[in-house]
């Protein structure tokens, strides 16, 4: 009978340990610490997307060093991860939409000519996509050296788009100063 009990009691506390570890939205877990690049990064914020009355996903952003000011997370170097996770079945096409449309209202007419390469293979990576369902996720990483790395339910999609530019103009699609929603912006900067 002890034995059974002392079981029991620490099956409770590793799952209460496990629990204490993570944050939840919208009956999504998300890590409160993960591995990008091999450094540890940490949660900052959670936010949902809502599209008229309907929520789309909640996203996570993960940096080295957690902040509620938009312009340092921007600025801030290293790896990062927006993690996307799905609450409603969403085709190719709308992502893409969503995402280009995005970042051309957050760079200048410059900066959109000279990332029109990048942006054609950001296009191609995401069509491979095609639906993403709900509870899929969608991890947008950016690994120095490299670029955006693009993954779908852990799966590498398309090959790394160069430039701490053109992830910084991902980024601010969610946390800049022309947002895709604003209290998704507020959730990801912990706000």
């Amino acid at each position: 009978m002890k034995k059974h009990l002392l079981i029991s009691l620490a099956l409770w506390a590793a799952a209460t340990l496990s629990q204490a570890n993570a944050a939840t939205l919208e009956g999504l877990r998300f890590d409160d610490a993960v591995k990008v690049a091999n450094r540890e990064l940490q949660l900052n914020g959670l936010g949902v997307r809502a599209v008229f009355i309907f929520k789309a996903y909640v996203a996570g952003l993960y940096l080295g060093n957690k902040t509620s000011v938009a312009q340092e997370a921007l600025r801030q170097s290293g790896p990062k991860r927006i993690q996307m996770r799905m609450l409603m079945e969403i085709g190719a096409p709308d992502i893409k939409k969503a995402l280009v449309d995005g970042m051309q209202k957050n760079v200048s007419e410059a900066q959109w000519a000279a990332m029109q390469d990048r942006v054609a293979q950001f296009t191609r990576t995401i069509e491979s996509i095609g639906v993403a369902k709900p509870g899929d996720t969608i991890n947008l990483d950016y690994v120095p050296e490299r670029g955006l790395m693009l993954a779908v339910n852990d799966v590498a999609k398309g090959g790394a788009i160069s430039g701490p530019d053109f992830y910084k103009a991902l980024l601010e699609i969610f946390v800049g100063d022309n947002p895709v929603d604003t209290r998704l912006k507020k959730g990801m900067l912990g706000q």
